[in-house]
């Protein structure tokens, strides 16, 4: 699956995403991994908050509402972090942490495909 930021003339934010929508897949998330090489991540479907308890490695987060818009952006959120409650948020774009670069603002059209 890939997300594209509409908003931002078509930009690829990520090609390799695999989708969790099951409880045990949110709860896990990336808590196996000792990493993201460019362009992998996940989308955790619904998500208005998330966690790096345990994590070891920093991740770029991305809030989105069910209409595709960004609702908030943490860039490089370190292990052993909460982010607040996004209760607008129904998905959460997690990607190697320092690759969004600025790239993606809140209010911003996103779009997912296979």
């Amino acid at each position: 699956m890939k997300c594209i930021n509409v908003s931002n003339g078509n930009k690829l934010i990520a090609d390799k995403l695999v989708m969790k929508d099951s409880f045990f897949g949110r709860l896990v998330g990336l808590l196996s991994r000792k990493g993201l090489k460019e362009g992998e991540g996940i989308i955790l479907n619904p998500c208005t908050q998330i966690h790096t308890f345990f994590m070891r490695f920093d991740i770029d987060v991305v809030f989105i509402s069910k209409d595709l818009k960004v609702v908030a952006v943490k860039e490089n959120m370190p292990p052993w972090r909460m982010s607040p409650l996004y209760l607008n948020a129904r998905y959460t774009l997690e990607v190697k942490g320092g690759c969004l670069k600025g790239g993606v603002k809140v209010g911003q059209q996103l779009a997912f495909e296979n």
